[in-house]
């Protein structure tokens, strides 16, 4: 190993062999929420009549009276500055795809030079940021600097502790001087509102009568690899990049499938406890912890929340997690592919409805097939994923995200619902005319009298489907780990108010011209199921023959992130976000050329990265080998021997040498191969060119890697990184 190498090697041996003192034990019910400016805390801080205005507002999603903003804004400034707080943000989601803030001090001098702490309702409402250097997609002009956020008081403020002191954080959203959305909230607060009034439009048809609010939720499992910190400061790739642009795989990867839910090792389960305490603290519900199939890669889980605070929640849960693990002299990578050859990581959606009565409108109980509320939701659910397969697409289309779907892994880029045995035979069924009956769903007997039986669900897991119902929620797996929850949730919500707006309108009909209520709901959701069900399927999203048979079945196949973007455009999308007033044309427009213009710049970086470690890392160190190979061979010489294989190896070495510095080369020509000033033109010729380009450059020096002496090799390889101990 090269000195680097072999101390990173010896520092990690030594800290790991330190007993790590446990923290002062503390009980998850004390600690929950004590950051958060809860119900809990408003209930005991406010006036009983501010109170109640601010939880109707939060309720309902009403309109803030600004009558109260000032009496809020004091008390939640006085339990900040309790907490330790000095500083206060309005914390918001620009279309960076990650957050922003900008702290300003409750600090305001007087007359007599005295500090006073003062935070006004004006103050907590709004926010004028610059928003002239965030990304607008062409929106807005970059002299039109003026940018506001809004207060969003349905997601919980909160105070982020560091180690001088604390900061207030307001969840907020962010739009221009003329009104236009440049953040990842508004839109998912849009459709939220779209959602609630079709769905409780639908279910008051149905009879709910007590329905007066629907709304999304959402229980995000985010995957995560960790790597020691020394290690990740080495390479190059993955501090620019957040993945590998080199590595030769290590003799031992994923092939045991012994990492999968295996024993945690002591310096991964005690970050993890550190990290969940951060986060009970902050008010987030994770619940799960384990090991994931790759080595090295892991997963955290939380409870089902309101869809727009889950979505907060989870970019908390990303900062907080990398924060602790540098404290814990680890990187947390969430890239979707930071190791070729191993699995990659996502961030599944699990997806439902509830309205304000508290039931789950995807519960099916024992019954589905009696269940009519439930049967026509399902439907509308159905429609929407078939009809706008595209859009769900597009939503999840980025080039980290290019690694998994419609590669190796799942779920593939073919956009299909899994039922499970039980909900596909009743829905055939219904397609047929015939009276669906319910099936005993039994139990898994365990061969064993210690052991009990386990009551066997309804619905088996299916793993490759992108888009598979779970039970009482649809789980969205498509998601890259690394990406903002917010866009695919609100395109769901989209394309679920509109299927539930088609439902209402045909039960509507059919009443109207004399069907009862459910012999109108009995057709509606025979047609649906009839019409849509080619995007049904419960079988392998691996395999060659789904993909032949999606086609036939005339299912779109979006491989990569440009083919996919093109469809934001499409005029039906226009039309869909624009008649619910999720996204106007010229935001739609941004989020396009935004889209595509990360993706164009990804590979750029990428390549750029490439380029730079295999000119001035990697083929000095194999010219190095190189050298001390001739030498060998010629000092063999020179004692009388024939030393063949060691030329033969000088010969294979010498060879990807050279195919390694002409691979180079050429990806020096692709990237600068103009290609005109289109953005899809760009991205189509970057994925075209580039990406095969930087294939080959890997190849060969990978290639290189299984043969240099591992002493001069100057990169950590897999095989040192995967294996945290």
């Amino acid at each position: 190993m090269t000195a680097t190498r072999k101390s990173i090697g010896s520092n990690i041996a030594a800290r790991t062999a330190k007993s790590y003192v446990p923290a002062e034990a503390q009980a998850v019910q004390d600690i929950y929420g004590m950051y958060v400016f809860n119900d809990g805390v408003m209930r005991q801080r406010l006036p009983k009549d501010v109170y109640k205005k601010l939880a109707k507002t939060i309720s309902n999603h009403d309109s803030l009276d600004p009558s109260i903003a000032d009496t809020v804004a004091a008390a939640m400034k006085d339990w900040a500055v309790e907490l330790g707080a000095t500083h206060y943000t309005h914390w918001f989601h620009p279309l960076t795809g990650m957050t922003a803030e900008k702290h300003d001090a409750f600090l305001t001098p007087d007359e007599n030079g005295r500090a006073l702490q003062q935070f006004s309702g004006t103050s907590l409402t709004q926010g004028e940021p610059d928003a002239s250097s965030f990304p607008s997609g062409g929106i807005r002009a970059t002299f039109e600097a003026r940018g506001y956020t809004a207060w969003d008081p349905t997601s919980p403020a909160f105070v982020r502790m560091n180690a001088n002191g604390a900061t207030l954080f307001i969840p907020t959203a962010f739009c221009s001087y003329t009104g236009e959305a440049l953040d990842k909230k508004t839109p998912l607060l849009r459709s939220e509102a779209a959602l609630s009034k079709a769905g409780t439009r639908l279910l008051k048809i149905l009879g709910s009568s007590a329905t007066e609010k629907v709304y999304s939720t959402a229980g995000l499992e985010q995957e995560y690899f960790l790597v020691d910190m020394e290690y990740y400061n080495q390479r190059p790739d993955l501090v620019a990049t957040g993945r590998t642009l080199f590595g030769a795989a290590s003799y031992k990867g994923q092939s045991m499938d012994d990492h999968y839910f295996g024993s945690i090792k002591n310096r991964i389960l005690t970050y993890m406890e550190d990290t969940e305490k951060a986060l009970y603290k902050l008010g987030i519900p994770v619940k799960t912890r384990h090991n994931e199939v790759a080595p090295g890669q892991y997963e955290v889980a939380p409870v089902f929340e309101s869809a727009n605070v889950a979505v907060d929640h989870n970019m908390v849960v990303m900062e907080v997690m990398k924060e602790i693990a540098a404290k814990h002299g680890m990187k947390m990578l969430v890239h979707e592919k930071p190791f070729a050859g191993l699995n990659g990581s996502g961030k599944h959606c699990n997806w439902s409805m509830g309205d304000n009565t508290g039931q789950n409108l995807l519960e099916p109980g024992k019954t589905p097939h009696d269940n009519l509320q439930f049967m026509v939701i399902l439907a509308a659910i159905i429609r929407g994923v078939d009809k706008y397969a595209k859009l769900l697409r597009v939503t999840v289309a980025h080039a980290g995200n290019d690694h998994r779907l419609g590669a190796n892994e799942a779920p593939p880029a073919i956009i299909s619902v899994f039922l499970g045995d039980e909900l596909n035979r009743i829905v055939q069924e219904l397609i047929k005319g015939a009276k669906p009956g319910g099936k005993d769903a039994g139990t898994i007997q365990l061969g064993s009298t210690v052991l009990p039986a386990l009551p066997k669900d309804n619905t088996d897991r299916n793993r490759t489907s992108p888009f598979a119902f779970t039970g009482n929620k649809f789980e969205f797996r498509a998601l890259g780990a690394s990406q903002h929850v917010a866009g695919p949730v609100f395109f769901i919500n989209t394309i679920v108010a509109d299927s539930l707006d088609y439902m209402s309108d045909q039960i509507e009909a059919s009443m109207k011209a004399g069907s009862s209520m459910s012999d109108a709901a009995d057709k509606v959701v025979k047609d649906v199921f009839s019409t849509h069900q080619r995007v049904i399927f419960n079988g392998d999203g691996y395999s060659q023959a789904w993909e032949d048979e999606a086609a036939k079945r005339g299912l779109p196949n979006l491989k990569s992130t440009p083919e996919a973007a093109k469809h934001f455009m499409d005029d039906e999308s226009i039309e869909l976000f624009g008649r619910y007033k999720v996204l106007s044309k010229g935001e739609i427009e941004s989020r396009y050329n935004i889209k595509l213009e990360n993706y164009i710049l990804t590979l750029e970086i990428e390549s750029n990265a490439t380029r730079d470690m295999a000119r001035n890392i990697i083929v000095p160190a194999a010219l190095k080998y190189q050298a001390e190979l001739a030498n060998s061979i010629n000092a063999a010489a020179a004692a009388g021997s024939t030393p063949k294989a060691q030329k033969n190896l000088l010969a294979k070495v010498t060879g990807l040498i050279d195919q390694l510095i002409e691979a180079t080369e050429a990806l020096d020509a692709a990237a600068e191969t103009e290609h005109g000033h289109d953005a899809l033109k760009t991205a189509m010729h970057t994925r075209e060119t580039l990406i095969p380009a930087m294939g080959l450059v890997r190849e060969k020096a990978d290639a290189l890697e299984a043969l240099v002496d591992d002493a001069i090799w100057p990169l950590p390889k897999y095989r040192e990184m995967l294996m945290l101990s």
